[in-house]
């Protein structure tokens, strides 16, 4: 039985679940947790993985997250952050505790969850902690303040992790997923804006195991991924 593990943190369809078929497909057994794993039935029977409930947003439930993980599968060597929450809207009109929640998961999640893997990875003495960020994390797009607000915290939090863990043999990488995101379940076929037009999960997943790979010699700790066709 392998000893490498991966823990996604927000899975679902899409990015997680080609992360997971990713991971997996390199040997290592995979965690997938979200506030509803019902969803994740088949995904986790695909790829052997083991699900566990967590909302981000609550400290008592990362701890736990990660404390069952170590218990049933082993010390996480990757923990991916891909949750998120949004608040659309025009700024006088957001409602305050949507916002609130919605930065709790984006933001605060990212650091129970980078807090829980650091934990443990640092007495291992290796690993690599993945924050998924967005376009809204290097620009605040109109009537999205609340997912900038996250974003950008979330970039704040990976950067300065990076520069604390990495001189301890902690790989830590922001990547800056700018453009949507083809998924089926969520009406995005591919062809819609071209060829090419949304980021293929499976070419990004790729690029997470490509950074996990690295040298350590020359990490990076953040990456943008766009369409060749997206503005920027």
């Amino acid at each position: 039985m392998t000893d490498k593990v991966a823990v996604i943190v927000g899975a679902g369809s899409g990015l997680s679940a080609a992360l997971a078929r990713r991971f997996a497909k390199e040997g290592f057994r995979v965690a997938l947790a979200a506030r509803d794993t019902a969803k994740l039935a088949g995904l986790a029977a695909e790829t052997g993985a083991k699900t566990y409930i967590c909302d981000v947003s609550q400290v008592a439930d990362v701890d736990q997250l990660f404390g069952a993980v170590q218990s049933d599968l082993g010390t996480p060597e990757v923990a991916i952050f891909n949750a998120a929450r949004r608040a659309r809207g025009p700024i006088q009109d957001l409602d305050p505790e949507e916002v609130k929640a919605a930065i709790l998961t984006t933001a605060f999640g990212g650091f129970l969850v980078g807090r829980a893997a650091a934990k443990q990875m640092v007495g291992a003495g290796r690993g690599t902690i993945f924050f998924t960020g967005a376009s809204a994390g290097v620009k605040g797009f109109p009537q999205s303040a609340p997912f900038a607000m996250g974003k950008f915290g979330l970039r704040g939090l990976a950067q300065s992790m990076a520069r604390e863990l990495q001189p301890q043999n902690i790989h830590v990488v922001h990547v800056v997923v700018d453009g949507g995101i083809m998924n089926p379940e969520r009406g995005r076929m591919g062809n819609e804006r071209g060829p090419d037009g949304f980021l293929d999960p499976n070419a990004i997943a790729d690029t997470y195991f490509h950074l996990h790979s690295q040298h350590r010699s020359a990490w990076s700790w953040e990456i943008e991924v766009r369409p060749w066709v997206e503005k920027f």
